[in-house]
């Protein structure tokens, strides 16, 4: 209800402020790629029949006109060089790779066939000889490509650092400088939350590239280009696409240079999604931002408000059982700190996360990954998990469905044991990664599960 005492016009510029969610009206750009009313791109040239959503080119080859003269130039979608060959480029890939440039902030996306195939793609503007530092906690995936792939046969040494720890930092940067620092954060599965201008200020300094992986955030709740990061790698798979049926990466840049030589290496390495894929991601990415409410913390509070309710009330989100990943994490990581069956909960939203204030700062939300550790030891994990009914056992995340799984034995099971041991990825840890299924379901099937794992301790 308005405030009799608001002018009409007040009034409609409350209504607009409480229904523009996102600064910078995300929502058109996340459907429009550019915003029709401040904009003069025109895809006109791309889109003849005037289609509202854009086709699927299944085509392999293209016409030309005249030998060695590619097709279309003129097409935005083409990026300027036209289509021969759809390796090289395709429009429906073209279409989905500016749609998520708009998204990042950056003037320039490349997508590929998976998001190991986008990370592989940033290792190749290196060189042997080069040295990569990459945040200690990180996905079980990239870990095992630079440990035993990438260090031993190509050359590039690896160091993987606690970006956190300055005198760590400051010590190794005496020994030799990086070509490339290598960031996560939140980190996968410990939620490491590192301050990414921090990060970009140390590799300016030492001439390096900063590369972060936003996967675990998507474009919706960080932007790291914003923060002085020169490349953001995304596994599309996650977030993006967020129906868990398509494996897709991309990596976005605002660097001319550093764009060119990806897009060389995607058309010479092969990796590239196919159309039907980038139609189904560019369609996830339109509704990524749908209903997914900023958060922020209540400095009076040890929850998390929404900001997104009419004429900006606060509401806790307590108090909300809404099926929105967001507002279903920040209840579910409250619920399981209390629980006797847990005995530490890890979750940027929450105060008690050590790195709660910096995440509060650069990102524009605290995602929908929660890790916790259960009580007892592997037998006990393997109850929860194996008794969970509403959330699924299995790898992977970001999608509608919420999936739960145990690092050790499963995403980070190729880390050494000693590297396990040292970030706390020990037989305990669960990770989560939050959906749109009711609230109260989830944690009802949380409650049933880790209870049972507290009586099967009770019956040993």
């Amino acid at each position: 209800m308005s405030n009799p005492a608001q002018t009409p016009n007040e009034v409609l510029q409350s209504a607009i402020a409480s229904a523009d969610i996102y600064h910078h009206g995300v929502g058109t750009t996340f459907l429009h790629i550019h915003n029709p009313l401040t904009d003069n791109d025109d895809d006109a040239a791309s889109n003849p029949t005037g289609a509202v959503v854009p086709s699927i080119s299944l085509a392999t080859t293209f016409r030309q006109s005249t030998p060695g003269e590619a097709t279309a130039r003129d097409d935005p979608n083409s990026f300027g060089v036209g289509y021969e060959y759809s390796r090289t480029g395709n429009p429906t890939r073209g279409v989905f790779e500016r749609a998520v440039a708009a998204a990042e902030k950056a003037k320039y996306c490349v997508a590929f066939s998976s998001g190991s195939a986008a990370t592989s793609a940033v290792i190749h503007l290196l060189s042997p000889g080069d040295k990569i530092f990459c945040i200690d906690d990180v996905y079980g995936g990239t870990q095992r490509y630079f440990r035993r792939i990438v260090h031993p046969r190509m050359g590039i040494d690896i160091e993987f650092l606690d970006f956190n720890n300055d005198e760590v930092m400051k010590e190794k940067l005496q020994f030799g400088c990086p070509k490339l620092f290598w960031l996560e954060t939140p980190t996968n599965p410990t939620l490491k939350v590192t301050d990414i201008r921090k990060v970009s200020h140390m590799a300016k300094a030492n001439n390096a590239i900063l590369a972060v992986d936003n996967t675990f955030c998507s474009p919706y709740f960080q932007n790291p280009l914003d923060r002085g990061a020169d490349i953001v790698v995304h596994s599309v798979t996650k977030y993006i696409n967020g129906h868990s049926d398509v494996v897709m990466g991309v990596v976005c840049t605002n660097d001319e240079s550093i764009y060119q030589s990806l897009r060389f290496t995607q058309n010479g390495v092969g990796a590239v999604p196919s159309p039907f894929d980038c139609y189904l991601a560019h369609r996830g990415l339109k509704t990524l931002h749908d209903g997914s409410c900023r958060a922020v913390s209540d400095r009076s509070s040890t929850n998390v408000v929404l900001t997104c309710v009419p004429f900006n009330q606060l509401l806790t989100l307590t108090t909300l059982f809404l099926a929105t990943i967001l507002s279903n994490a920040n209840a579910i990581s409250i619920f399981l700190e209390a629980h006797p069956g847990v005995t530490k909960v890890v979750y940027p939203g929450l105060k008690s996360h050590p790195q709660h204030e910096i995440a509060k700062e650069q990102q524009h939300g605290f995602g929908a990954m929660i890790t916790f550790y259960c009580v007892g030891g592997r037998a006990q994990s393997a109850i929860v998990l194996e008794k969970l009914r509403v959330f699924t056992l299995a790898e992977s995340l970001g999608a509608v469905e919420s999936l739960a799984e145990c690092p050790s034995l499963m995403t980070h099971a190729s880390v050494p044991d000693e590297q396990r041991e040292l970030l706390g990825i020990d037989d305990t840890l669960i990770r989560l990664s939050i959906g749109i299924e009711s609230c109260s379901d989830l944690i009802a099937d949380l409650d049933f599960a880790l209870n049972d794992a507290l009586s099967s301790m009770a019956k040993a």
